[in-house]
């Protein structure tokens, strides 16, 4: 099978573009900065309040889909944008419905977060 002069021959370059993409979103995403922000402060909690091994596994797994779902969005934004210019149906769908998938996992896991982290603050009282 021939191969397309896209694909990359290298493994490393492929990781240096994926890094390049998530920097570009840190950079033009003001969301996904927040996010970080927020992904930084339950870090911090965790380590005061001392949560379990689990606990941090969950919100790893959390952090991760948060903001694989904000770049996510951003991407099928991008692409809708460059296929239509002109105000289109189906183009803002598309990304009310991305944005609404980001807003579930956001929610969802802040009802996690509660679940974990509320317990805890509690009893420090």
């Amino acid at each position: 099978m021939k191969k397309s002069k896209f694909q990359n021959k290298n493994l490393l370059v492929s990781f240096k573009y994926a890094f390049e993409g998530i920097f570009s979103a840190l950079k033009t995403e003001r969301n996904l900065r927040i996010d970080i922000l927020i992904m930084i402060g339950v870090l911090i909690l965790g380590i005061i309040l001392k949560i379990s091994l689990v606990e941090w596994l969950i919100c790893i797994i959390l952090f991760a889909l948060v903001i694989s779902a904000e770049i996510i969005n951003t991407v099928i934004e991008i692409v809708v944008d460059m296929i239509t210019l002109e105000k289109n149906p189906q183009a803002k769908l598309a990304k009310d419905l991305a944005a609404g998938a980001v807003l579930i996992i956001a929610l969802s896991t802040i009802v996690v977060g509660t679940f974990i982290f509320l317990p805890k603050i509690v009893n420090l009282f």
